[in-house]
């Protein structure tokens, strides 16, 4: 599963939601900027950086990185990224903080005494996702996290619970992103039965498919109506008539035919070609 991908899409849809991972968060925290970083000189990629605003009171740059495969190095590499960075941009921030993400404690590198200051400075937040309890239990961002995690067999489940909760509180953003999640755990499926298995509507329902089209014909009768007076002068109620039982794709014709109308009767005209046809 391309969990890279996907946390990537949350934190890029979603910033504030690191932040709820962390004890105290800055007072500026809906307004970071998330951002994929590469340090040129040494081939570094910093796959999380949230940036402050430039208005924050106080600049302080989050690092993020998500880890889910063994990385014996990754300890190495982040703190070797994160502080590049900083020499790279030292003017810019005023302190930093770094948040790694792991499925399970498992997966954390063993050799981590070396950073020891480091990891328990206060300024290291180290975060195992099977430890943060029920999926039901959490806000819908941390939710989306976990459901990349738990066993196939409750996949499911968990995701008609959140699509439910997407749906209550009009997050079209977090359901596509749910849809997202099953489809790379259930690959051989299409996305219409990923849809039909979250028991998501796939086609909109004909009644609104029809108001929104009645919608577009009478706003598109009232700007033909206002353009044919500024450009004919008053039109007279048969002629009014014969515009209004067009049908839309008529109605965007003629509001392109118009420009080279001169007088009514190159209206008339145009409406009689009309009915011939």
């Amino acid at each position: 599963m391309r969990r890279d991908t996907i946390f990537y899409k949350l934190f890029q849809q979603f910033p504030g939601l690191l932040f709820e991972l962390v004890d105290q968060p800055p007072p500026e925290a809906a307004n970071y900027q998330f951002e994929s970083v590469e340090i040129k000189e040494t081939a570094f990629r910093i796959d999380g950086v949230f940036l402050p605003p430039a208005n924050a009171a106080s600049k302080v740059v989050f690092f993020a990185e998500v880890q889910f495969q063994k990385d014996e190095d990754l300890y190495h590499r982040f703190f070797s990224e994160l502080f590049l960075f900083l020499y790279r941009n030292a003017i810019r921030y005023d302190d930093w903080f770094g948040v790694l993400i792991f499925p399970s404690r498992s997966l954390e590198p063993s050799n981590w005494i070396i950073h020891r200051a480091l990891l328990e400075s206060g300024q290291v937040k180290r975060i195992y996702l099977d430890e943060l309890g029920d999926l039901r239990q959490q806000p819908l961002g941390l939710g989306l996290m976990l459901l990349t995690t738990i066993p196939e067999a409750e996949t499911v489940e968990a995701a008609r619970y959140l699509v439910e909760q997407a749906q209550q509180q009009s997050e079209q953003a977090i359901i596509d992103l749910i849809a997202t999640i099953i489809l790379y755990k259930f690959s051989n499926l299409s996305r219409e039965e990923i849809a039909a298995m979250l028991g998501l509507i796939t086609e909109e329902p004909r009644a609104i498919r029809e108001a929104k089209e009645e919608a577009r014909q009478e706003e598109g009768q009232t700007l033909v109506f206002r353009q044919l007076n500024r450009k004919l002068g008053t039109i007279s109620g048969v002629l009014l008539s014969q515009i209004q039982a067009l049908s839309l794709e008529q109605i965007e014709a003629l509001a392109e035919a118009l420009l080279d109308f001169s007088t009514i009767a190159d209206l008339e005209g145009w409406l009689n070609s009309q009915k011939q046809e």
